[in-house]
């Protein structure tokens, strides 16, 4: 079996920490912005936890969306050294 077999083989899918700013208007103060936070590990690049989020909040709750912002940073990824070039000594 070759390495590009195995690849296809043992795919592991895109899940990422997900972050959404939720900005939306007070149901009592309309011209006022309030920020939500939500964070949750998603499937990039659809989104279906978010998405499903943004549907109860449409449905159920009184404040409409102003806007949504997301970022995602992937959970599994190469590790990263840097070297230092120098030496410390205590005492």
């Amino acid at each position: 079996m070759l390495l590009r077999d195995i690849d296809s083989f043992v795919r592991i899918p895109d899940w990422r920490l997900t972050t959404a700013e939720i900005l939306y208007h007070l149901p009592d103060h309309p011209a006022v912005l309030q920020t939500f936070i939500w964070q949750k590990v998603d499937h990039a690049p659809d989104f279906p936890q978010l998405h499903r989020f943004l549907e109860f909040w449409r449905r159920d709750i009184e404040g409409p969306l102003h806007s949504v912002r997301v970022a995602s940073a992937a959970l599994t990824r190469p590790a990263e050294f840097r070297y230092a070039n120098g030496e410390f000594r205590l005492h």
